[in-house]
């Protein structure tokens, strides 16, 4: 049975939110009204189709119980099998909006790739990985902007951190923080060796201004030139930006642009995610909880994911998901068949807990 009274109250706060909308309202107070209001409006289209379902089943039922004729009782009968499906398919919708919010999940984020053991093939598989979820971003209408990067000495990158913009991007992402494995024969391997390599991918939600706030006097801000290849403008200005945050001891490091004003803003933004995320995981133990318990904790410490390009497969260790269809995952265009399925055990996780 679903919660009416919890129903009853949101179809309140939908009408009640809807009237002072219509009045005068201060500029901050619209923006918040607006944001909740968007938040539940998809939740209230359903509660008012649900019962209006369960109106129309009353009246089949009534219809069955007192009609006379055969025929008609049939029909009746009919009508009520087919609206006892809509209205068990509308009860699994309500439920699912129902289950607790990621706060994030509709924000931008900040991916962070890193290689680590393997080497050379390590910051190769670090590009492999960085150019997977860039594609996907790009695919899915999101604009993907390199925040700071070094790369390998034979290609890939040691570390490239960018931000990925979009409504929902972190809801998307959020799952692909851990340690990936990598088995392959290396283009220097002559012997035709399997090795195997690492590379750890973090994601945060982008922080806004009202998400966190960092005070001047904790920030020591350092201006240098920017490392590059020997004559680049990189080296000839003082553009790169160093932003240590004490209390925390956080250290960023900007160079990518050329403006120093937009390697700030960049830092800035990067060390407010950064700090959001930390808190976030401080704040919500129940949240972390539930991750560890289901599709991994996020800690790069943890290995969530195989990448074996000899037999074509991937497999995502958490939930035990082996797909033969590398060459399409590696690309971008099926990592939805990897992110959907780990989506869809938290929320079936979330979904038993809410019921026990």
């Amino acid at each position: 049975m679903l919660p009416n009274d919890k129903l009853d109250l949101i179809l309140r706060r939908h009408e009640e939110i809807s009237s002072r909308l219509e009045q005068q309202a201060d500029a901050v107070t619209f923006v918040a009204l607006s944001r909740e209001l968007a938040e539940i409006d998809g939740l209230v289209q359903l509660i008012r189709t649900h019962r209006t379902l369960e109106e129309e089943a009353r009246d089949a039922a009534t219809l069955v119980s007192e009609s006379a004729d055969a025929d008609m009782r049939e029909m009746a009968e009919d009508e009520q099998r087919a609206l006892q499906s809509k209205l068990e398919n509308s009860e699994h919708q309500i439920r699912m909006e129902l289950l607790p919010k990621d706060s994030a999940d509709e924000k931008s984020a900040i991916l962070e790739v890193r290689a680590g053991t393997g080497g050379d093939e390590a910051a190769i598989f670090a590009g492999d990985l960085f150019r997977m979820y860039q594609r996907y971003a790009e695919g899915r209408g999101w604009r993907v902007e390199v925040m700071s990067m070094s790369e390998g000495t034979v290609g890939g990158y040691k570390e490239v951190i960018a931000e990925v913009n979009g409504k929902g991007v972190f809801a998307k992402l959020k799952f692909e923080s851990g340690v990936h494995r990598v088995q392959r024969v290396p283009d220097t391997e002559t012997q035709g060796r399997v090795h195997t390599s690492a590379a750890t991918v973090a994601v945060l939600p982008v922080a806004e201004e009202v998400d966190v706030e960092i005070k001047d006097s904790d920030l020591k801000i350092d201006t240098m030139r920017a490392q590059g290849a020997g004559g680049q403008h990189v080296n000839k200005t003082e553009s790169a930006i160093r932003i240590t945050h004490i209390p925390t001891g956080t250290i960023i490091f900007v160079q990518e642009e050329r403006s120093q004003h937009k390697n700030r803003a960049r830092a800035m933004s990067l060390l407010r995610s950064r700090i959001y995320d930390e808190e976030r995981s401080k704040l919500d133990a129940a949240r972390a909880a539930d991750r560890r318990g289901q599709v991994g904790s996020g800690d790069r410490s943890e290995r969530i994911r195989t990448y074996n390009f000899p037999q074509g497969r991937l497999t995502d260790h958490r939930i035990n998901l082996t797909l033969y269809k590398l060459d399409k995952i590696i690309t971008g265009e099926a990592l939805d068949e990897v992110i959907e399925p780990l989506i869809t055990e938290h929320q079936a996780a979330q979904l038993a807990a809410s019921e026990t």
